[in-house]
Formats: structure tokens, C-alpha cells, sequence
């Protein structure tokens, strides 16, 4: 079979015979009992009763099949002026070394080891040995703020963190240790080990008994092998914004993700071992764990470590230059990262400096590319620019382009159709299948292919009210779009409020926790607006409390500087705007939707819900002040 229906009808009809055999191409400690086991719960699992090493088959087997010398990981980072090339061999000792050094801390299968760390090889390093000893890793993105980490440690309740001294940003130095300080005295539970890789640019205060630094340890640390692990054992947890505010850790398990992550890259990527295959993402979100660390190991590539950005390290040619220089074959990235690049270089001079032959194919995810980014990229590049569609619970694309099984049409703003494993339908509000080109829920008929989550962390009604429950025998993506007359998907909107910034997505909820706290709010709403540059900004509308004279600017600086201060950076929380009230239902649900639509320009009707339509009026004033509301 090598057309792209063929194979897709097999992995809906035949699932067992197709994962089997692309289970086979990987190194199984013991045979599973079970394809697929349909009696699990809360979901079917894959591979029950067999054994693999997600490390094994990322490292290990490729040492002992010849690539020992290939290199593994590229570090390349403009912002320190540092380049560093580790190959398979090497990668073997330092993981297998560094496992010994969380053996000797008393990690063990089943512990949980959060990782706070920037763009450094030592990252992908820390998860790889975490993986060798079937400790499970929860990596958290090193721009969040303390009480983010905090959360985190408390649900998560690891004994290990690993950390460094610090993150370096184009313009400033972010100086790590207080930060994990902050979360450990803020946290419930009690962290009793902490293990800090120095860098140069920043000194971390060590604190005696329980922070030890990563090179000292490494050199008294004696090397380990890989531990048998049942292919339904977590390998990773993965926190992601839910729309309560509270984060949700996404369960990855060891067999289902490492079959998954290597049949992806040669069927949608087209890549081969020995391939340069570039993420241009962070560790710390599910780009990073599917395609910087895991997948392209497990395939034997060589991976790229970016600690950059698109533009200003040092110019829009940032990009351009990596791919020419280490001889990138597929480039990974966000829209938003084609959109910096283009408002800086909208006629593409830097990319003339610069020979990209040995560039096979663009790939955009995160957030929906819009036409114009799409076009401009592939004009530019002369590549295929491939959007496709997928989110931190599945793990890898719900729906592409398979470059590795057949080119298709492309479809500006359609991520093209559902790949093998994904039975994705359209339904509405009442559960009936949706005609063709009519809009509804996404979802995907169960059971979801290997490697999307088998649960959350710890708390499996959640799982189940969160995304099984409103339609029986169905996962709820949480988005809605249509499908075409051929078959092609296009993914309109969130049908919560999450909000996708620049590849992020976040928690509007959590920011107006935030913004709540604040002595002077009495009532807030925080809505993502359209962004050409970022995708969706955050926007709050605020009410404050009775008797409440200050100045609205003083306000505001003070609110951008909490959510800054208690989410990060990362959130871009920038405008917010004083208002009488907030529209709501009669219910009082915040019309959150009905503001978004107004906000950007786009056609809405007045909600039949509404306690008092006049509001919209002052909502759609305030607002244009701010420069949306343009019709």
C-alpha cells in the first residue's frame, strides 16, 4: 500500500495488524499480549503486557546498529555564541551517567522528576534518563513564573527537580534559582533534592543538603542501564492549561508514544535516519517532547537544539542560517514565528543570503495558519509549506499532509485530513454527524490512535468529564470546524477559552484568577483577540470596585506586572481597560464570545440570553478606544 486512503482505511478497519507491524521496526524487551486492549479504562490502551525502553530505542539501539558516531544533537545557540555536536556514543554516556546520578538521589520507576530548564542539551539529556530508569519527567517551561512551578510540584509531587542557573533571553539574563526557590517555599509539597546545571552568564545561591550541582554529581556518578518498563507505564507528564485555570498534566505512556513518534517521522515527515530534522520549538511544550527530543531519536536523526529566535538573533535570517548550516532537511515550526520573520523581511532579502537546498518541506502547527503566512512562506522558500493539526493530549498530528505516503493537495487554512489511527467526525450540540461544509465539535472516535493520553495525572473523572463525556464513544478535541467534500478538515476555533499565543495556549481563566486578586478588581474578563503577529493576544476588561479613584493607567501597569509576576512573561498580557459591567447571560455567564466577535470585527448576533443588550454598546466602546471593534 502506498497511497494515502489505502493506509488510512487499514488503520481504522485493521487497527491491530497496522500497529503491530509498525510496532515491529522498534526494540521490545517482551512481546505484547494485546494490540489493543478494548476492556481498558477509562480508554483502550495499546500494547498491553508488553515491555520496551523508550531510552533504548532513542539512544541505545542506535549505538549498537552503527550510528554510534552520527551525531544525535546539534546545540546551536546565537544568543550565547556557542555551537556544540553530540553523537549517539556520546549521547549514551552522559544520559546513562546522569540516570546514575538520579539513581544515586533515589529515583526509581514511577518517581517523578520535574525538569526547569532553557534550550541546553542538558534538558533533552535530563528526559532521556529520566526515560532510561522509568522515572517520569514533567518538564515546565522555564518562562513560567514561580506559582505556575508551584502548581505544578503539587500535583505532580516529584522528589527531584532539575534545573540550571539560568535562562538567557535576547535582551536580559532570567536567573532561574529564585524562581525555584519561590515554588519550593510556595509548593505544599516538599522537594528534597534539587540538581542545578551552572552556567556561566549567572551564579545560583546553593542551598546546603539539598542543591547539588549537575557536573560534580556527573563525575562521581556511575553509568546505568535501561529499565524494563510495561508499554503502559507513564513516561511523561505534561501540564497544559485547562479552562478552569487549573493545569491538567497530560499522561504519556512508554509503547503507544514511541510507536507512534517513529512511524511519524518517515509517513508525515519524510525523513530517514541520518536525516537533520530541526523543531524550532521549546522542551517545555509538547512540540519539544514529540519533536526536538523523542521522535527523531527513536527514528535515528539528528536533532537540533535551538536557543534562539526567529528574528533578532541577531536578524530575520536566524532561521535561514541554521538550515543552511547544519543541512536541515524538515523544518518544524509555529506560524508565529513565519510572521515575525515576515514583518521584518517581507521581501525575503536575508533568505537570498543563504543556500536551502538541502531543504525538503516547511511544517506549521501550534495555532491555525492563516493564508497569507502560508502563501508568503511558500513563495518565499519555493518548499511545500505543510499546516497541519494536533494538540499537547494527542501527542502528534491528529491531521496533515503525509509528505512520507503521498503529497496532497494543499488547502490554504486546512491542516488536510486526519492521519492513519484518527477517526475524526463532525458532530453537533445533539450528537448527529454534521453535513459536509457545516460546522460543528470535532471529534475522534475512540479508540484514539497510540500515544494520545490514556488519562490526566492522578485524576481519571477529570479526564473523563473533560473530554468523554458529551458524546459517548468519543474524544472531544475542544475545537470546531467542518470537513469538505474531500474529506479535508478545517479547524475554525476553540470551543473553550484557551487561548493560543504565538503556539502557547493559555488559560484566560488563570489570568483572571490573577487579575481577581488585585484589592482594586471587583469583576474581570480576560478574551483573546486576533493578532497578526501572535495569533491571539489577551485582552482584560475589568470592573472596579466601588469607591475606587485612581488612575486607570496605574491600574493597569500594576495588573500587566501580576500576571507577568505569577504566570509569566510567556502569557503577553499587555492592554487591559476599565468598563461599568460585563455582558452576561441571564444566567450570568460571562459572554466571553460574543466580546471576542466584536473585538475583532467580525458578524455576531445579539445573544437571546443577554440580561441587557445596552451593555454591548459600552463593551464595543471600550474597546475601540483600545483600537479592536473596527468594523
Amino acid at each position: 500500500m502506498t497511497n494515502y486512503n489505502d493506509i488510512y482505511q487499514q488503520s481504522i478497519n485493521d487497527p491491530d495488524t497496522f500497529w503491530s507491524n509498525a510496532a515491529e521496526e522498534l526494540n521490545w524487551i517482551k512481546k505484547w499480549d494485546k494490540v489493543i486492549d478494548h476492556d481498558a479504562k477509562p480508554v483502550p490502551r495499546w500494547f498491553t503486557g508488553g515491555q520496551i525502553n523508550t531510552c533504548y530505542n532513542a539512544v541505545d539501539r542506535h549505538v549498537e546498529s552503527g550510528r554510534a558516531d552520527q551525531t544525535a544533537i546539534i546545540y546551536d545557540s546565537p544568543i550565547t555564541n556557542q555551537q556544540r555536536k553530540i553523537s549517539y556514543r556520546e549521547l549514551q554516556e552522559q544520559v546513562s551517567l546522569f540516570s546514575g546520578v538520579l539513581s544515586s538521589h533515589g529515583a526509581k520507576k514511577g518517581d517523578r522528576v520535574i525538569i526547569y530548564m532553557p534550550m541546553i542539551p542538558e534538558a533533552a539529556i535530563a528526559m532521556l534518563a529520566c526515560a532510561r530508569l522509568g522515572a517520569i519527567h514533567s518538564v515546565v517551561f522555564g518562562g513560567f513564573a514561580a506559582n505556575e512551578l508551584a502548581t505544578r510540584i503539587d500535583d505532580a509531587k516529584p522528589d527531584i527537580i532539575i534545573s540550571t542557573s539560568c535562562g538567557i533571553e535576547p535582551a536580559r539574563i532570567i536567573e532561574y534559582k529564585p524562581l525555584l526557590d519561590a515554588a519550593i517555599d510556595q509548593a505544599k509539597h516538599k522537594v528534597s533534592c534539587c540538581i542545578l546545571k551552572a552556567r556561566p552568564q549567572a551564579k545560583a545561591e546553593m542551598k546546603e543538603g539539598r542543591d547539588f550541582d549537575w557536573d560534580s554529581e556527573l563525575d562521581n556518578a556511575q553509568s546505568t542501564d535501561c529499565v524494563p518498563l510495561d508499554a503502559t507505564d507513564p513516561l511523561y507528564i505534561l501540564y497544559t492549561s485547562g479552562t478552569t485555570g487549573e493545569p491538567k498534566g497530560v499522561i504519556r505512556d512508554n509503547g503507544g508514544h514511541a510507536v507512534a513518534m517513529h512511524w511519524s517521522m518517515k509517513n508525515i515527515y519524510n525523513v530517514e535516519p541520518g536525516d537533520v530534522y530541526w523543531a524550532a520549538s521549546d522542551v517545555g511544550w509538547v512540540v519539544g517532547h514529540s519533536y526536538i527530543v523523542y521522535a527523531p531519536l527513536l527514528k535515528g536523526c539528528t536533532t537540533i537544539m535551538y536557543e534562539g529566535k526567529p528574528v533578532g538573533t541577531p536578524d530575520p535570517g536566524a532561521f535561514w542560517r541554521v538550515i543552511s548550516e547544519h543541512k536541515v532537511k524538515v523544518l518544524f515550526t509555529a506560524p508565529t514565528a513565519f510572521r515575525a520573520i515576515k514583518k521584518e523581511d517581507p521581501d525575503g532579502e536575508y533568505l537570498e543570503k543563504y543556500d536551502l537546498s538541502c531543504m525538503q518541506s516547511l511544517f506549521l502547527a501550534g495555532e491555525r495558519c492563516d493564508p497569507d503566512t502560508l502563501f508568503w512562506a511558500r513563495d518565499k522558500l519555493n518548499k511545500p509549506v505543510i499546516d497541519h493539526w494536533w494538540q499537547t493530549e494527542t501527542g502528534w498530528a491528529i491531521a496533515s499532509n503525509p509528505l512520507g505516503i503521498e503529497n496532497m493537495e494543499i488547502k490554504a487554512g486546512s491542516p488536510t485530513v486526519a492521519m492513519p489511527g484518527y477517526d475524526v467526525q463532525i458532530l453537533s450540540e445533539e450528537g448527529d454527524e454534521m453535513p459536509t461544509g457545516e460546522m460543528g465539535n470535532i471529534v475522534i472516535k475512540l479508540p484514539m490512535p497510540p500515544s494520545c493520553l490514556p488519562s490526566l495525572w492522578g485524576n481519571d473523572q477529570r479526564f473523563i468529564d473533560a473530554y468523554l463525556t458529551k458524546y459517548e464513544g468519543y474524544y472531544l478535541t475542544g475545537d470546531a470546524g467542518y470537513k469538505d467534500e474531500d474529506n479535508y478538515l478545517w479547524i475554525m476555533s476553540r470551543t473553550d477559552d484557551v487561548i493560543n499565543v504565538a503556539g502557547h495556549r493559555l488559560s484566560t481563566g488563570a489570568m483572571e484568577e490573577v487579575l481577581s486578586g488585585h484589592s482594586d478588581i471587583a469583576e474581570c474578563a480576560v478574551i483573546g483577540v486576533a493578532d497578526d503577529l501572535k495569533g491571539q493576544m489577551p485582552l482584560g476588561l475589568i470592573v472596579l470596585k466601588a469607591g475606587v479613584d485612581r488612575d486607570e493607567t496605574d491600574i493597569v501597569k500594576e495588573l500587566v506586572q501580576r500576571v507577568r509576576d505569577q504566570i509569566g512573561p510567556v502569557a503577553a498580557f499587555k492592554q487591559a481597560k476599565v468598563v461599568q459591567r460585563l455582558p452576561k447571560t441571564r444566567s450570568g455567564k460571562i459572554l466571553r464570545g460574543t466580546m471576542v466577535n466584536i473585538a475583532n470585527g467580525t458578524k455576531w448576533k445579539m445573544p437571546a440570553t443577554i440580561d441587557d443588550p445596552v451593555i454591548l454598546d459600552e463593551i464595543t466602546e471600550a474597546l475601540q478606544i483600545l483600537g479592536y471593534a473596527k468594523s
